[in-house]
């Protein structure tokens, strides 16, 4: 049986510091969301709700599930939409990175 041989293991801070701001960037940001934009969330989050659920369990024509899938959609997009124009919270690492003089993500 052949052994293979890995090569040496090195650690430094620099390589350490590139992954995590590589991680950082990797992950999903939160966002801050202010009572307007969270209440139009809410509310189109159920209107999402409701029409998927009448989708899902009534049989309707061709044409209609068209028209209830593009509404589904537009009202996904607007969802997205308010969603992402909401500031980003950075993140614990990104504000000890910055404190430090290390350009993150």
């Amino acid at each position: 049986m052949m052994q293979s041989v890995s090569p040496p293991v090195s650690f430094s801070m620099t390589s350490e510091l590139n992954s995590a701001v590589t991680l950082d960037s990797a992950l999903p940001r939160r966002r801050r969301i202010d009572r307007n934009a969270g209440r139009a969330l809410e509310l189109l989050g159920h209107a999402i709700e409701y029409l998927t659920d009448e989708f899902v369990y009534e049989g309707c024509s061709q044409a209609s599930l068209d028209s209830q899938l593009e509404a589904i959609q537009l009202l996904m997009a607007l969802n997205r939409q308010i969603y992402l124009e909401c500031p980003e919270v950075k993140s614990i690492g990104s504000r000890i990175l910055a404190r430090f003089g290390i350009q993150g993500s």
